[in-house]
């Protein structure tokens, strides 16, 4: 995750922006980020918001 925000918030608003923008997923994201899908749902988990697959964000 070099390239992310490290803050979670900072983490949170970003990865909407782009899963609203870009992706249609966040496996789509983080293949192409070349980011583990697994330290972003961790890192946002702290603040306690979860990936909806639905909405395409976390929420």
């Amino acid at each position: 995750m070099s390239q992310l925000p490290k803050d979670p918030v900072m983490l949170l608003s970003y990865i909407n922006t782009q899963l609203r923008d870009f992706y249609p997923s966040l496996e789509e994201f983080c293949s192409a980020a070349d980011v583990p899908q697994e330290d972003i749902i961790k890192s946002l988990e702290r603040i306690s918001y979860t990936y909806d697959r639905d909405k395409n964000q976390f929420a």
